[in-house]
């Protein structure tokens, strides 16, 4: 087994496999799992040593790996995940960086990275990740993959190592979307609201993008039929970015903090300093931006739904360099945006997918559209209608 670890997707030691429970819509598919998401019998390492060495393996597998393999597919594979989920890059200083099959000399996104890197290198038919702060919306767009970041609480966290509760979903790689809504058949509430007949883009959205990101992406926005724009951030894309700095951040320390306190884990270089910013979040500073949140989410629900989606870039840019100079300045700017870009869905807990529709110097750029909350069968099935209307716009 030792090819399927050539590209770094997998966790160290032998290949977790998991035959399915029963019979259902999924048979004879496979599916990887991050390893954040508990797999009976095995520990959830969380992409560190450390937490690996201080935890006992799981008792039960996670909801939503029972659902999969009670639905026909089988387990093959746990994948690599930044440590703790703390990043968006998809580079591990333990575990190593996954390979991106579509630029292999570029990141492929994290924290899912190689839940991402296994369903690219068609390893595996589709795979489970996490998404808070985009986990699987970033991958999905660097590796030219679907993914999906559900409506908060659609799925079941049990069982799913926590990284903000608030934020913390499931989503799940596909390689089309097809078999990206066939999972969904499977794991979202069985409620099928109305179709997304109105795309909207958001047009502040667009700015965060670099210009040649942006104007690949516009491209496409014409050939969906979208016409009508809007401004969503008001001018204040650095706070809604402040927002879920602090509110992610200290829902973090709760959560990880204790562990933290009482292990003092070896933590890569990039990581130690971000637990240790989160340590530093005050009441007060929680007490300043949680309004913002409430309100940010509280006008997006109401914009959104009835039919109607917006359009956004899912990622800034094409995937950073790897191993390449100047590849460390690119970060802080990067995270800014990306997290900027994530945060519409992720401080409304909205459904987003990505959608791998285009590539710029080679690599791909994913648009993502946002739902409603609960619209996540819509825009699954608006995924597979977009993807069918462009592969018939770029055939011959």
């Amino acid at each position: 087994m030792q090819a399927y670890h050539d590209n770094g997707a997998f966790i160290p030691g032998p290949l977790l496999q998991v035959a399915a429970t029963a019979r259902g819509p999924l048979d004879g598919l496979t599916f990887a799992v991050k390893d954040l998401i508990d797999v009976a019998g095995t520990i959830t390492g969380g992409g560190n040593p450390d937490w690996l060495r201080t935890h006992a393996p799981a008792t039960h597998s996670a909801p939503v790996v029972q659902r999969l393999l009670a639905a026909g597919a089988s387990v093959f594979g746990k994948t690599v995940t930044d440590e703790l989920a703390f990043s968006l890059e998809g580079v591990n200083a333990h575990y190593g960086t996954p390979l991106n099959p579509a630029c292999p000399d570029r990141i492929p996104g994290g924290s899912s990275s190689g839940s991402a890197s296994a369903v690219a290198a068609g390893l595996v038919d589709f795979a489970l990740g996490t998404d808070t702060g985009g986990s699987v919306r970033v991958p999905a767009s660097f590796c030219g993959l679907y993914g999906i970041r559900p409506t908060h609480d659609a799925l079941p966290l049990d069982g799913v190592l926590p990284f903000a509760p608030s934020y913390d979903t499931v989503g799940w790689f596909a390689r089309d979307a097809e078999m990206l809504a066939k999972v969904g058949d499977v794991l979202l509430p069985p409620a099928k609201p109305a179709p997304i007949e109105t795309l909207v883009i958001v047009r502040d959205a667009f700015t965060i993008a670099d210009e040649s990101v942006a104007a690949a992406l516009r491209e496409v926005c014409t050939a969906l039929g979208a016409t009508r724009e809007i401004d969503v951030f008001g001018g204040a894309e650095a706070d809604w970015f402040e927002a879920y700095r602090i509110l992610q951040g200290t829902e973090n320390w709760r959560e990880l903090g204790p562990w933290i306190i009482a292990t003092k884990p070896t933590f890569g270089d990039a990581i130690a300093p971000r637990f240790a910013g989160t340590a530093e979040i005050t009441a007060a500073d929680v007490a300043r931006w949680q309004p913002l949140r409430d309100a940010i989410r509280a006008k997006l629900r109401a914009q959104l739904g009835g039919g109607a989606a917006w359009l956004i870039p899912t990622a800034p840019c094409i995937a950073l360099p790897k191993d390449m100079p100047g590849a460390g300045e690119q970060i802080g700017p990067f995270y800014g945006r990306a997290l900027t870009l994530t945060s519409i869905a992720g401080h409304a807990g909205l459904p987003q997918i990505n959608l791998p529709v285009t590539t710029v110097d080679g690599c791909p750029v994913g648009l993502s559209i946002i739902g409603g909350a609960g619209q996540d069968r819509a825009l699954l099935d608006a995924a597979c209608r977009f993807s069918a209307l462009l592969t018939n716009r770029t055939s011959p």
